[in-house]
């Protein structure tokens, strides 16, 4: 089969396709033949070496795709060939096909594409779970979103029109503060501008209620912006480590620090498939809009990987076999 493959770390040059091995098959997993490959800042941080990958080169990337089973393991019963199916957290994505253990298997309805799939699993669930398990929305909240027009950003503003809040979005330039309205922002402001004093006068001062902090060096900055009592949801440091938290700080201002990762709450199959039912049934219903993906072929997966980088695009790029 072919694959997106890599020798050693460095640019996205060390990329190419190559023909390899396809995977062995296994009682407990099915075998994926992919049709769209969801791309993400963690393949261009292990493509990279700051996260740690295992085994030996060849090097696949990719966790998160969409595609029709073509295998079934004897001790699989749930699901047969020919089923459509996507992932948000299998490894060696970024190939013809792939090994999906049975119990990360997501059952695609018929009305949510491949290429929809893969542009949501992953950054829908995320913004699913924040905004239901490390802080439940409420109506009538006012809410910053860091990154507002990023693929995280953009479904968190959704959701939380969704439940009633109201969303105060930061973004890097005019071009992404437009995304971010586009997708129900009420006020945007940029990184480079006074955005702490422009939260607090558009809030009469006091703050919002919640911020998503996903930037990581802002930390301090996010909770300048937020209200006494308020809470702060840190889930990211895309753009570095945070500053360290004084606990007095927290205490004096009543305030709180919620950290929040997707894998602690998508630990069995059962909740898996509840939520990405839910998830889909959102965007059915119009609750939810996806913006379409920007495509890749698997052979021009380099490419794709710049354009993640440059940090210019403001939908999901998806990589197709």
């Amino acid at each position: 089969m072919k694959a997106l493959v890599f020798d050693d770390f460095g640019r996205p040059e060390v990329l190419s396709v190559r023909e390899i091995a396809e995977p062995e098959h296994s009682r407990s997993a099915v075998i994926v033949r992919m049709k769209a490959i969801g791309l993400n800042f963690a393949d261009v941080y292990r493509r990279k070496g700051n996260y740690h990958l295992v085994g030996d080169p060849p090097f696949i990337l990719g966790y998160e795709g969409a595609g029709v089973i073509e295998y079934v393991g004897e001790d699989v019963q749930h699901v047969k060939a020919g089923d459509r199916v996507g992932f948000a957290d299998v490894p060696h994505a970024n190939a013809e096909l792939v090994s999906v253990p049975a119990d990360k298997l997501l059952p695609l309805p018929e009305d949510i594409s491949f290429e929809t799939a893969a542009s949501v699993l992953l950054q829908g669930l995320t913004a699913q779970y924040l905004t239901h398990d490390s802080h439940q929305v409420k109506a009538g909240e006012t809410i910053l979103v860091h990154a507002a027009a990023g693929g995280v950003g953009q479904l968190l503003t959704q959701m939380i029109k969704m439940k009633g809040g109201q969303v105060i979005g930061l973004t890097s330039t005019n071009d992404k503060a437009a995304v971010a309205k586009q997708m129900g922002a009420a006020h945007v402001f940029l990184y480079g501008s006074d955005w702490v004093d422009s939260i607090k006068a558009v809030t009469g001062g006091k703050g919002v209620d919640v911020v998503y902090e996903s930037v990581g060096q802002t930390l301090m900055d996010s909770f300048e912006a937020t209200k006494t009592g308020g809470t702060v949801v840190f889930f990211g440091m895309a753009g570095g480590d945070p500053e360290k938290i004084d606990p007095r700080m927290l205490m004096d201002t009543s305030k709180a620090l919620i950290g929040g990762d997707l894998w602690n709450v998508l630990t069995t199959h059962e909740e898996r498939t509840r939520r990405t039912a839910e998830l889909f049934q959102w965007i059915l219903s119009g609750e939810i809009l996806i913006k379409e993906p920007t495509l890749f072929s698997l052979e021009n997966g380099a490419d794709a990987h710049r354009l993640l980088e440059s940090r210019k695009s403001s939908g999901k790029i998806l990589l197709l076999p």
